[in-house]
Formats: structure tokens, C-alpha cells, sequence
């Protein structure tokens, strides 16, 4: 069974890749928690339409499905939807948001995350999905800065260096691919600027040990992502031995930033 991951332009990773199924599930379980209390502080509700672009594995949009029961609907979307099971008040919509047709003033909420750093095109892309928002409909993006999590404590300075290259690494071919492995620090800038008010964003840390779901997610990307990280000048060797330390007892590092940015359209 191979490991490698053949990414589509833009994006380096791929829902039709025997890993992504453990990708979705490492996600949901490190960011469902805050995600989901941050758009629980919408209001969101019975009756409430709601888009989730880039859906994944579709938990955020089960969960949504769920909460705006009865009377509401969920848009679920994503260039490759095949991972996003049925649920009652759920459409599910195979759609590329950087160029497929997406209905304007339709949305109470639309959310999205981790998709916009991806894309070269994301401010253009910001501008449709508050186009796509009712007049005070409110816009969530959760939005990564890989740029910045450090090592806290190792084993050894080994461990440190090379846990540090393997930082600098994904940095640099999620760079390449066309993201900006910065933009959550920049994501609120760009939501007041498209217009959006009462903008709101909300940093998050926590502290990265070899339980932790984060940790679990990073580990994943050696093999999801494992052809990138040897275009990087990783060997087979150092992504074994990156394994091993997320998983020795030892480990302590700060996840990256994630920042879960809200904004809402003007009346």
C-alpha cells in the first residue's frame, strides 16, 4: 500500500487519497471544539441557511445540520465531496469555490476552514462568500499560522533540530503549492476589508504533547504528505524518526495559531 499523495493545483492535499479519510478525522478531532463553540456564539438556530465551503469530512456540517433543525437547511461543498456522508437538512454539493456558480444574498451563515489559506485566488474568493451572506449574516473563517509554533522541550538537541526542520519544511511546500502558511494572522484584516463588520479574531494556542489530537493530525501529514516532504529534502528515515518523537513522552511544543475569525455583513 503506498503513502504518497498526489495533490490537485493549490491544494497539497487530496480527499481521494487513501490518507484522507484519517486526515478528516484528526482535524475534526483537534478543531471541532473550537469551531463549533465559536459558531454556537452566532446564534445559529432552527431555521437558520447555512453554507460550509470546503467540508471535508463533514463534521462541522452534521453539526450544523443538527442545530438549525427544523426549518433550516446546510450547503455543503467541496471539490471532492465523497467523504461527506447524508444527513437530514444536508445538501452536498461537488463545487470548486474559486470558479463554480454560488447563489449571492443566500446565506444567515457561511463558514469555512482551512480552505482560503490554500488558495492563491483567496481574497477573490473572500469577496464571493460575503457576496453569498444575507444583509447581517455573519462569515467564520478558521484559518491556520504555521508560521509560528515552537518547540518547548525535547529529548535532545537532535530531537529540537530536527522537529524544526520538519516545521520548516511543511512551511515551504505548503508555500510552493500556492498557500500562504500565514494567513490566519491576516484573515481579519482581509474580512474588514471586503467590507465585513464588528470583525472578531479569536487566536488559539494550546500546548502540544504526543496525546494530543494536534499532534496526532502532524504526525498523519508525514505520510499524507510524504512524496512533498521528500521534494523538501526529507528522507523516509527523518519522517520515520519525526514520528517517533511526536509519540515519546518527552514531546512538549505550541501548536500552531489558529485563528477563528467572525464578521458580519452590513445591514
Amino acid at each position: 500500500m503506498t503513502e504518497t499523495a498526489t495533490a490537485e493545483p493549490g491544494y497539497v492535499f487530496d480527499n481521494h487519497n487513501e490518507n484522507a479519510g484519517d486526515q478528516h478525522r484528526f482535524l475534526a478531532a483537534a478543531y471541532d471544539p473550537l469551531t463549533t463553540s465559536r459558531l454556537a456564539a452566532t446564534g445559529v438556530g432552527p431555521g437558520w441557511h447555512c453554507l460550509e465551503v470546503g467540508a471535508g469530512g463533514g463534521s462541522v456540517a452534521h453539526w450544523l445540520a443538527a442545530r438549525v433543525a427544523p426549518g433550516g437547511s446546510v450547503t455543503a461543498t467541496d471539490v471532492k465531496p465523497d467523504h461527506i456522508a447524508p444527513a437530514p437538512g444536508l445538501e452536498v454539493l461537488r463545487h470548486d469555490i474559486t470558479r463554480d456558480p454560488l447563489p449571492e444574498a443566500a446565506f444567515d451563515l457561511v463558514h469555512s476552514r482551512l480552505v482560503l489559506l490554500h488558495l492563491p485566488e483567496r481574497i477573490r474568493v473572500l469577496d464571493r462568500l460575503v457576496r453569498a451572506l444575507k444583509p447581517g449574516g455573519v462569515l467564520q473563517l478558521d484559518e491556520f499560522d504555521i508560521t509560528y509554533g515552537p518547540s518547548l522541550l525535547m529529548p535532545d538537541t537532535a530531537a529540537r533540530e530536527l522537529y524544526e526542520r520538519f516545521l520548516e519544511a511543511k512551511t515551504r511546500l505548503m508555500a510552493r503549492a500556492g498557500a500562504d502558511p500565514a494567513w490566519g494572522r491576516n484573515a481579519a484584516e482581509a474580512m474588514h476589508r471586503a467590507g465585513l463588520v464588528e470583525v472578531d479574531p479569536l487566536p488559539h494556542l494550546e500546548q502540544w504533547h504526543a496525546g494530543s489530537p494536534g499532534v496526532h493530525l502532524i504526525s498523519h501529514h508525514t505520510r499524507h504528505l510524504r512524496d512533498a516532504f521528500v521534494r523538501e529534502g526529507m528522507t523516509d528515515g527523518d519522517l520515520a524518526r519525526v514520528r517517533d518523537l511526536l509519540a515519546d513522552p518527552r514531546f512538549r511544543a505550541s501548536s500552531c495559531a489558529v485563528y477563528s475569525v467572525q464578521g458580519r455583513k452590513p445591514l
